[in-house]
């Protein structure tokens, strides 16, 4: 069973790779959706598949890449279309 979960980042998580990094985790993960900065200097991830990948991936959100300061993580249902891959934007 699919399941997609939306999450909003906060902290120092623009400029340090975390859109990047995100990427290769999900991908890892076997994981689609995106990655995307906000003009609030925030990051929103999705992150749709398995419910233990989207659970991995919201563990390793909680700090994200070495350089990254993450302060805060919301996390959300996501009841819109599947992505067929993961990307950045």
């Amino acid at each position: 069973m699919t399941d997609c979960r939306k999450f909003r980042i906060e902290g120092n998580v623009q400029g340090v790779w975390f859109r990047d990094s995100t990427r290769q985790q999900a991908v890892r993960l076997g994981l689609t959706g995106y990655a995307r900065n906000c003009p609030d200097g925030s990051v929103e991830v999705l992150a749709c598949g398995p419910a233990e990948a989207i659970s991995a991936l919201r563990d390793w959100l909680r700090h994200g890449p070495p350089m990254a300061e993450v302060s805060g993580i919301d996390e959300m249902t996501h009841e819109g279309p599947v992505a067929e891959r993961f990307e950045t934007g």
